[in-house]
């Protein structure tokens, strides 16, 4: 055996891994069936724009170890994660704070707004579906015009055809705070996120355009030890049935002016226009130049073999994952982590978060 571990996929859970088994000393080598490191949150320069080439992905945490983790590897900017929501033209604040609530009602107290959202919340007690869940959170004004035709979208369903669970909650604030995130840390790198894998991965063989699933009879023999980030689903074989998920496409162009839509996301929330969002991507490290790059995200339905991005973890799905994850357990010498390999919507903070545990357990 050539080396100690084999890394299959170069986000953030298999590079962190790969990062510290090269630092004690183990060989390693890394995987990717794309043509690029960095998994998701790959960025690639465009007119000197870092554009984030599988949407938008904004580092945000709580978790002083991760944040100090990464900033050995990159200097953050101090870029707040502030989303505007274009409904038919007219626009609000997000998430729903007294910003929102003035421009929606025309009114400025906490009080106001209570009193307002409480009135339109209604008398269910035990919602049936989104849509009764959204309503009983925040009311049908907030519902109508900042959740519906988005998550509609979403979706490709409609909110009363939904199950309840996938809006537990909806960030409510009574303050003028634009801010998104509650987290302590909260950034950009200055310098992209590609140069942080390019840190991580210093001095470690790395293969692109190789997926080890289709030449796993070559690659397993060469190492002691598999970390496998990929869809732990297709490791099997879809034995039982592939796991869902909903995908995403993008279109991306380059326009001939400094200044698009003056903020870096801007949200669709009417049914009708076909795109979620709008990333205008210079206004992640504030970007002076005279052009600017922007990205529509259009929703779509998942089949094998497209890419998968949200995990569809109902009661059916997380039942289905059970099963993979108890054949996982049995599998010797391999260890499935990410995204994709746990089959959970994860922040990159929990990726990174998790491979570090899974360092502690294995080296």
């Amino acid at each position: 055996m050539k080396y100690d571990f084999l890394v299959v996929g170069a986000g953030f859970f298999g590079a962190v891994f790969a990062h510290e088994a090269r630092a004690r000393g183990k060989r390693v080598l890394v995987v990717d069936r794309r043509d690029h490191i960095g998994g998701n949150c790959y960025t690639e320069t465009v007119e000197g724009i870092h554009v984030h080439r599988y949407g938008a992905h904004i580092f945000h945490t709580s978790d002083r170890r991760v944040w100090e983790y990464l900033n050995r590897l990159t200097e953050f900017n101090n870029y707040v994660n502030s989303p505007i929501a274009n409904y038919k033209g007219q626009i609000y604040n997000m998430p729903f704070n007294m910003n929102t609530f003035s421009r929606l009602w025309g009114i400025s107290t906490p009080d106001e707004a209570k009193a307002i959202i409480e009135s339109q919340r209604g008398a269910v007690t035990e919602p049936r579906n989104l849509e009764e869940q959204a309503i009983s959170l925040v009311g049908k004004d907030i519902y109508e015009k900042l959740v519906k035709g988005y998550t509609e979208k979403q979706w490709g369903r409609s909110c009363s055809e939904l199950p309840s669970f996938i809006i537990r909650r909806l960030p409510v604030r009574f303050t003028y705070n634009n801010n998104y995130f509650s987290d302590r840390y909260q950034g950009i790198p200055e310098n992209g996120y590609t140069a942080i894998f390019e840190k991580l991965l210093e001095g470690i063989e790395v293969r692109l355009g190789t997926d080890y699933l289709s030449e796993r009879e070559t690659l397993r023999p060469l190492a002691e030890k598999v970390i496998f980030t990929g869809p732990i689903d297709e490791y099997f074989g879809f034995r039982f049935g592939p796991l869902q998920f909903r995908s995403l496409r993008f279109e991306t162009e380059i326009l001939d002016t400094d200044n698009f839509q003056g903020n870096a996301v801007v949200n669709y929330t009417d049914r009708e226009t076909p795109f979620t969002r709008i990333i205008e991507h210079k206004h992640f490290n504030f970007g002076t130049q005279p052009k600017t790059v922007i990205t529509r995200e259009y929703p779509a339905d998942w089949q094998p073999g497209d890419e998968p991005y949200y995990t569809v973890n109902d009661e059916k799905n997380n039942a289905l994952y059970q099963r993979y994850a108890d054949l996982a357990a049995q599998e010797e010498n391999v260890y499935f982590g990410g995204r994709l390999g746990e089959y959970k919507y994860y922040d990159m903070d929990k990726v990174i978060a998790s491979s570090l545990r899974l360092c502690e357990e294995l080296l």
